[in-house]
């Protein structure tokens, strides 16, 4: 395996198209830890209050919005990760600071992102555009009711990121075949 010509790589993508399915073997294939962005949220909402932190909290403020329209869900998930760019900023910075490669991977990571750090950080979107695949994998993970207006939203916030992924130059991989998933989005990641 070639060495990584970049220090950084952040794995996005819509909850349920496959981020985490990629996000664990390629650390492997790297050899590098991975952070899970829903861990620094977790962390992050149990230090705020919902006055100081609105978009973090608004899901537990606002549990309604789980039956607003998928566009109007995208529309949040957009300002949630735009509340947390700073932080995932002062946290890629961290890392490039101390030379500590890593691989970071969640729903609200965006692949502009990766811009304006000289090739040091790249991005891969996964994206998965069949609402019914998503209902699949949200079952498969989290049984219950079926989540087709999620689904719905999953494909609007995946046709944004790998929007904003081509607008920054980073790559966009089909969630699927699985099978060779890792190695489309390395090869992607690469330029290849």
């Amino acid at each position: 395996m070639d060495p990584l010509p970049w220090k950084i790589t952040l794995v996005c993508g819509a909850s349920g198209a496959g981020k985490t399915r990629l996000a664990l073997p390629l650390s492997r294939r790297y050899g590098l830890p991975l952070t899970e962005v829903d861990d620094i949220v977790t962390a992050v909402t149990a230090l705020t209050t919902p006055r100081q932190a609105p978009a973090l909290h608004f899901w537990n403020t606002h549990p309604e919005a789980a039956a607003w329209p998928p566009d109007a869900l995208a529309d949040l998930h957009f300002t949630v990760a735009e509340a947390l760019r700073p932080g995932l900023r002062a946290v890629i910075e961290d890392h490039l600071a101390f030379d500590a490669p890593v691989v970071l991977e969640g729903d609200y990571v965006l692949p502009e992102l990766a811009a304006g750090y000289d090739g040091a950080v790249r991005a891969v979107v996964v994206q998965e555009a069949d609402p019914a695949q998503l209902v699949a994998n949200f079952a498969a993970r989290e049984p219950g009711p079926d989540q087709h207006v999620r689904a719905a939203s999953g494909v609007v916030i995946g046709a944004e990121l790998a929007r904003r992924a081509g607008a920054a130059g980073q790559a966009v991989v089909a969630a699927r075949p699985w099978a060779d998933l890792v190695e489309r989005a390395d090869r992607a990641l690469r330029g290849r």
